[in-house]
């Protein structure tokens, strides 16, 4: 995986996770997990999507999932969420 994918991948990764756990408290990986790959985000690293690069560079803080608050595709989050982790809640 070359760095771009690799920074998609993280990105899409921590912003289940933090949606999971901001808005439906669930944890869908442990604290160390999501501190650990939080560390690896690289904002500076363009993945050819400008509305998520230019949010990654502005709110993203590896410290906290509270950026997911203000991520502008929260509707995808929440599609993958229910997709994947079979959950019918609304936002």
């Amino acid at each position: 995986m070359n760095a771009i994918e690799r920074q998609r991948w993280l990105r899409i990764r921590l912003s289940v996770a933090a949606y999971a756990y901001e808005f439906k408290s669930i944890s869908i990986m442990s604290d160390g997990e999501f501190d650990k790959m939080s560390l690896e985000v690289d904002p500076k690293i363009t993945t050819g999507n400008r509305k998520l690069d230019v949010f990654f560079r502005r709110e993203f803080h590896p410290d906290t999932g509270q950026w997911v608050h203000k991520h502008p595709e929260k509707h995808k989050l929440k599609h993958i969420f229910n997709t994947y982790l079979g959950d019918t809640h609304e936002l």
